[in-house]
């Protein structure tokens, strides 16, 4: 295992090639378990998987409201929420709501990794941060559908990259291409 790995949560949906994947810990999407969550309600009409979207939200919240101390010392509502989990994965479902039943135990499994983002101030709930920046590459290869050369690829890969860094780091994108192009020259 490299030492970047070693130091990374990965923020993933449920596959499960994604816990092949060496990283220090997982954490599960809460925007794909909602959205799955919605899919079963609307299926089954029952409060369960509204219940838990409602634990998620409460999470997410739960994370904006925390000081940097709160990920590392034990939290009352942090236990409460882990117990509401744990009380809805025990809950018993009706036979006949078989993907329900399905998702409940593929949760089960990976129970330890809902609510990763919790103990780590760095992890975001979802990995939408991840999808939104894989974007451009999948707009640039629906108009033009593929890049004529390698090196054309890994250009623009480096470039929308260092664009993507600066913009989450609230940095001036031109500022920063400059800087890099003046390196270059010297």
């Amino acid at each position: 295992m490299s030492e970047i790995s070693q130091k990374a949560v990965l923020v993933h949906d449920c596959w499960k090639a994604h816990f092949q994947t060496p990283a220090m810990k997982h954490q599960l999407c809460t925007a794909h378990l909602e959205c799955e969550t919605k899919y079963l309600e609307e299926s089954y009409k029952v409060s369960w998987p509204v219940r838990f979207r409602v634990l998620l939200r409460e999470a997410q919240k739960l994370k904006k409201q925390f000081a940097p101390a709160d990920y590392y010392y034990p939290n009352q509502l942090r236990t409460h929420l882990e117990k509401e989990l744990d009380n809805l994965l025990s809950e018993p479902l009706e036979p006949k709501h078989k993907e329900m039943i399905a998702f409940q135990k593929q949760i089960t499994k990976y129970r330890d990794h809902v609510f990763t983002f919790l103990y780590h101030p760095t992890v975001p709930p979802d990995n939408n941060g991840s999808e939104r920046a894989i974007r451009n590459v999948k707009v640039k290869q629906k108009i033009s559908g593929q890049f004529k050369i390698l090196s054309a690829a890994e250009n623009f890969a480096i470039l929308r990259s260092i664009i993507d860094t600066a913009i989450k780091n609230n940095q001036n994108v031109l500022q920063v291409l400059n800087v890099i192009a003046e390196y270059k020259r010297n």
